[in-house]
C-alpha cells in the first residue's frame, strides 16, 4: 500500500511541476518507473488543493533534508552495500548501480516492446542473445523468449543456465551487435549474471507450454541442471508450502480483482488455505465473487498468478516472508 501511495504522491508532484520540469524528471527514470508514473498521472482526474499542498510540503521538507547531506555517494554506496551483503553479493550489485556506461546499448532495449527486441536479436548467435537477456528485467526477457522459435528459445535458455559470468570479450562482441553503444572495456569486472536462479525467474514469467518444453530440452542435455532449475522455480501452487503468517502478509499486498482471477486457477486446497487466512466476512465475499465471475481465459488467470508471484518474490527478497513453509525459519 505504501508503494502505491508513493507513486500517487510522485504523480501529483509531477503534474504540479508543469510539463517542462516533469519531462526533465522523467528523463532521469527507467522504463518501468515511467510506465507506473504515467498510469498514475493518467488516473488523476482531479486532486483537492489540500492534497496537492500536502504533497508539495512533504517534498519541500524532504528536499531540504537531502540538500543538507553532502557525501561521496559512490564510496558510501560501496561501503554500505559491502557491509550489508558481503563482498560477493555486493560486488555484482555495485557494478550494476555504478558501472552505468557498460550496458548503454542494452538500456535502449529496455524501452522497446518484446516483439521488437525479439525481431532485432533473433538472428544473432544464441550466446549473444543470452548475454543480452540476462541484462534485462526477467519478465521482459521471458516475453522476448516467447517470440523465438522453440529451438532457439531452448538453446538460449540453456546458455543462460550455464552462464557463469560475462567476460570482457563477450561484452566487446555484444558492443558490436549493439552498434558500438557499449564500451567494451577490457577492464570491466566479470559480472555474476546468468545461472540457474536467473533461468528459474525467467521461466516463472513464461507460459506453461513453453516452460515445459524448455525444461524438457534442458533435461535431455543435463538432468541434474533441469532439476536445479525446477527446485529454484516458485509457482502459484507453491503458496501451499508457505506459512499462514506469510499468506496474511501477501494478501495485504494484493488487489481483490487480481486475487479473484488468480484463484480461478487454484486448487481447492490452495483456495481453502487462502480463505482461512482471511476474516470470515472477507472469505465469504471472496467465495461469492469467485462464483459470480464465471469462466475466464486461462491466459488471464496465468497473468494474474504471475503478478502475485512477483509480489511473493519481492516480499521474500525483503525478508518479510519465508519461502518453503514448514521447512523455513519463522520470522519474528
Amino acid at each position: 500500500m505504501a508503494a502505491d501511495d508513493g507513486i500517487e504522491k510522485s504523480a501529483i508532484l509531477l503534474i504540479s511541476l508543469g510539463e517542462e520540469h516533469a519531462a526533465e524528471v522523467l528523463r532521469q527514470l527507467g522504463p518501468k518507473e515511467v510506465q507506473k508514473l504515467g498510469h498514475a498521472m493518467a488516473s488523476l482526474r482531479s486532486v483537492p488543493r489540500a492534497r496537492v499542498e500536502e504533497v508539495l510540503a512533504e517534498f519541500h521538507k524532504t528536499a531540504e533534508e537531502a540538500a543538507a547531506v553532502h557525501v561521496d555517494t559512490d564510496a558510501y554506496i560501496r561501503t554500505v552495500l559491502t557491509k550489508a551483503l558481503g563482498d560477493d553479493k555486493a560486488s555484482n550489485l555495485i557494478s550494476r548501480i555504478l558501472q552505468g556506461g557498460d550496458t548503454n546499448g542494452i538500456e535502449g532495449l529496455k524501452w522497446m516492446d518484446a516483439p521488437t527486441v525479439a525481431d532485432l536479436i533473433k538472428n544473432e548467435h544464441p550466446q549473444i542473445i543470452a548475454t543480452i537477456l540476462v541484462h534485462l528485467e526477467h519478465d521482459h526477457s521471458s516475453e522476448i523468449l516467447n517470440h523465438f522459435t522453440e529451438r532457439l528459445r531452448n538453446d538460449v535458455v540453456l546458455r543462460i543456465a550455464t552462464l557463469e559470468g560475462i567476460q570482457p570479450a563477450a561484452l566487446r562482441e555484444l558492443n558490436d551487435v549493439m552498434l558500438r553503444l557499449l564500451s567494451g572495456s577490457a577492464n570491466i569486472k566479470k559480472a555474476a549474471m546468468g545461472g540457474v536462479r536467473t533461468v528459474a525467474e525467467i521461466l516463472n514469467f513464461m507460459g506453461t507450454a513453453n516452460e515445459t518444453t524448455v525444461i524438457d530440452s534442458i533435461r535431455e542435455y543435463d538432468p541434474d541442471l533441469a532439476q536445479k532449475i525446477l527446485d529454484e522455480m516458485f509457482v502459484f501452487e507453491n503458496l501451499l508450502d508457505i506459512d499462514d503468517r506469510s499468506i496474511q502478509l501477501l494478501l495485504r499486498e494484493i488487489q481483490s480483482d487480481s486475487l479473484i482471477l488468480a484463484m480461478k486457477g487454484a486448487s481447492p486446497e490452495l483456495r481453502e488455505k487462502i480463505f482461512k487466512n482471511m476474516s470470515q466476512r472477507a472469505a465469504e465475499m471472496l467465495r461469492e465473487d469467485l462464483e459470480a465471475r464465471g469462466p475466464v481465459r486461462v491466459s488471464e488467470v496465468e497473468a494474474e498468478q504471475k503478478e502475485i508471484l512477483k509480489i511473493v518474490r519481492r516480499l521474500a527478497d525483503e525478508g518479510q516472508i519465508v519461502l518453503g513453509g514448514a521447512g523455513g525459519e519463522q520470522m519474528l
